[in-house]
């Protein structure tokens, strides 16, 4: 008998490794959010299986994603970056990174926790959906504009509505599966 998946993840070895290890599993961990958070952005205006590839490049070129590193990057860095044919040569996306890596250092300069910042917009918990229909899913929800708002006054770069919820999506902030894929019961949460 052959496992159901949402649709999106199709048959490529990659994306079907994401959607059943990663995609929608609840995470906590700071960085990881962090990283999530900037790779999304990166995803504006490309597939994410573009992202996904080259995401062992981001971490390597990107100090593994550790905001205080990031954020001690220099001109010369973005310039040395730019030349990186690992990564997406985008002089405003590659700025962004190391932005959100100082908007990241300041919140938590103020005492706020990064992951309690970013789960407030879903009470905490996962909200589980419980769409049958890939067509039901949702490019933004009201969630997603209050995150996008909050984190663009806190500094960051895209962070749309859409690309956070892509991403409140990938950290299993919001449940996307399809009742019928067989990850749907395993990214519920709490």
């Amino acid at each position: 008998m052959q496992e159901t998946r949402c649709a999106w993840s199709t048959s490529d070895p990659i994306y079907v490794d994401y959607h059943d290890r990663v995609w929608g599993r609840p995470t906590h961990d700071n960085l990881e959010l962090f990283a999530k958070l900037c790779l999304d952005g990166q995803q504006a205006g490309l597939s994410w299986i573009t992202i996904l590839k080259k995401q062992d490049n981001y971490y390597r070129l990107f100090a593994d994603f550790v905001p205080r590193d990031i954020a001690k990057f220099t001109q010369d860095d973005v310039e040395r970056l730019l030349l990186d044919k690992g990564i997406i040569r985008n002089r405003l996306k590659v700025n962004a990174i190391i932005t959100n890596a100082k908007a990241y250092l300041e919140l938590e300069k103020q005492g706020i926790d990064f992951s309690e910042f970013l789960w407030s917009f879903v009470g905490g918990k996962t909200i589980n959906n419980g769409f049958t229909e890939a067509s039901q899913v949702p490019a933004e929800t009201e969630e997603s504009k209050a995150m996008s708002k909050a984190l663009k006054k806190a500094g960051f770069k895209f962070v749309g509505p859409t690309i956070c919820y892509a991403f409140m999506q990938a950290v299993g902030m919001v449940n996307d599966h399809l009742v019928s894929c067989k990850c749907y019961e395993l990214c519920k949460g709490e």
